[in-house]
């Protein structure tokens, strides 16, 4: 069905455009009965404002935008991207701020896709997630003046605010729980070297497993299925003396692809090996065992990142917002280091 226009609404109520946009936008010109008529007849026929007039006459978009640098397939596997998302459209749903979401290869084509928006006034701000070790986007934002919460430690971050959660409290937590368990060999499969928060959790893992003179092994994958099922793999074939007996994944995907490498190797979990899985999902409850993880209210974060961004788009002070470090949920995957 074509969307209706201001010409449509002047046509079927006998008057010109004119007199259609003086009653849509509340301004003199046109008496209170023909100004009553109009709206009616707007109702009727389900007209809004485009977004390209709306920004005209305000300098407003009235939308928010959300660049993903991940692959399509690997996206819609990932729960921690749909909590998020999820989370942020409930919060903007409050005021019918619409969120304009897209994919891209690289930073280069996001740079280049917010200077678009920016310059087309199709958003208003933009959430900034997955912030890398160096991140070419933070110094773009910032000189074109564009509107930008970033979803992630408030290092690298520049002048744009921050909502993070603390990732070193978190692999304290696990390490700590897995050394008190026996463990002394325990390995990790990190998300990919490049990505802040993965950085901030090797240099974690690091200082926690040298602190409790527990052997810590990091393999760096990318969140998938596949390569969490190869990292587990190569740990797992290591000479006895040298196996880990907990391995720790970054995210939910690798944990349960992890879970079934160990089965199909004849390993017992948590018997032979513990594993603990990073941001707990329904997905680590349906497995067997159950997996113990780490647990945070993802919606919730995206909620406050939404309510941050809203507050920067209005043109209020926005600093960083921290929010609660992950909590360990203990399930069937972890138990007492195996003997010898």
């Amino acid at each position: 069905m074509k969307r209706p226009t201001m010409q449509d609404i002047a046509r079927r109520a006998g008057v010109t455009k004119a007199a259609v946009s003086f009653a849509l936008n509340g301004r003199p010109g046109v008496s209170e009965p023909t100004r009553r008529r109009i709206l009616a007849i707007a109702e009727e026929l389900g007209w809004q404002p485009s977004s390209a007039a709306r920004a005209l006459s305000d300098g407003r978009a009235g939308s928010f935008g959300l660049v993903i640098d991940r692959p399509a397939h690997t996206l819609g596997l990932e729960p921690f991207f749909m909590q998020l998302i999820s989370g942020i459209q409930a919060e903007l749903t409050s005021d019918t701020t619409p969120l304009l979401l897209t994919m891209v290869e690289d930073q280069a084509a996001e740079t280049a896709l917010y200077r678009s928006w920016w310059a087309r006034r199709l958003v208003d701000g933009v959430f900034l997630v997955d912030l890398q070790v160096d991140d070419a986007r933070v110094p773009v934002l910032e000189a074109l003046g564009m509107p930008a919460v970033v979803i992630g430690a408030p290092r690298g971050t520049g002048t744009l605010p921050a909502v993070w959660s603390d990732e070193a409290a978190g692999v304290t937590t696990v390490v700590t729980h897995l050394a008190e368990l026996g463990h002394r060999r325990v390995a990790r499969v990190s998300g990919p070297p490049h990505l802040r928060h993965t950085r901030i959790r090797t240099e974690a893992f690091g200082l926690i497993t040298a602190e409790l003179g527990v052997s810590g092994r990091t393999l760096a994958a990318d969140y998938s299925g596949e390569r969490g099922a190869a990292a587990t793999h190569e740990l797992l074939s290591l000479p006895a003396a040298e196996r880990p007996t907990a391995i720790v994944y970054d995210n939910d995907v690798m944990a349960l692809s992890g879970l079934a490498t160990a089965q199909g190797l004849g390993l017992r979990v948590p018997a032979e090996v513990s594993i603990v899985a990073w941001d707990d999902s329904a997905l680590c409850e349906l497995v067997n065992p159950p997996l113990t993880a780490l647990s945070r209210d993802i919606a919730a974060h995206g909620a406050h990142a939404a309510r941050r961004l809203r507050q920067a788009v209005g043109g209020g002070e926005v600093g960083d917002l921290q929010d609660s470090a992950p909590t360990l949920r203990l399930r069937g995957s972890t138990a007492a280091a195996p003997r010898g």
